[in-house]
């Protein structure tokens, strides 16, 4: 698979030294390493020792032929960051359990006086009472000990 005019990855000396210097040093997540190793290979400037293929850097790098194809691609229609670091999510994978008015109502029962024969909120009690005023249908011990942590408040003082 041939790569026209318009595909070719042309490095400058200041964008090879901080590709080098991130596929050298160790420190950078291993995705990022290993796509600054492979736009190096892909570059067909006056720097490049040698010009390699798609398959031959999928080969040398363990991966897949399009795999390279993409980074190359990413590279030359969004430029080095975006080629190098992983898209961020816009959402979560999950949906939060609880919104705003859930907390507040979790952080409004703590402040109030605990049930009979009781000294203080627990984080079980909680639980079980927000079930009980059926604020949520369903809800964890954890899940109210990190709301709980969230907003620094703190059980039994």
């Amino acid at each position: 698979m041939g790569r026209g005019r318009r595909d070719k990855v042309l490095l400058t000396i200041e964008q090879r030294r901080r590709l080098e210097n991130i596929s050298r040093n160790g420190y950078a997540p291993a995705k990022k390493i290993l796509h600054a190793r492979v736009l190096l290979m892909c570059d067909e400037g006056e720097q490049a020792i040698d010009t390699w293929t798609d398959e031959g850097i999928a080969k040398a790098l363990n991966l897949h032929r399009n795999t390279v194809g993409r980074i190359r691609k990413r590279y030359l229609t969004q430029g080095e960051e975006p080629a190098l670091n992983r898209r961020l999510r816009k959402k979560p994978p999950t949906p939060p359990k609880i919104d705003g008015a859930t907390e507040a109502q979790i952080i409004a029962m703590c402040c109030s006086d605990p049930p009979e024969g009781r000294a203080d909120w627990t984080i079980r009690l909680l639980t079980s009472e927000l079930k009980k005023r059926r604020v949520v249908t369903e809800i964890s011990r954890e899940t109210v000990r990190r709301t709980l942590k969230k907003t620094s408040y703190v059980l039994g003082k």
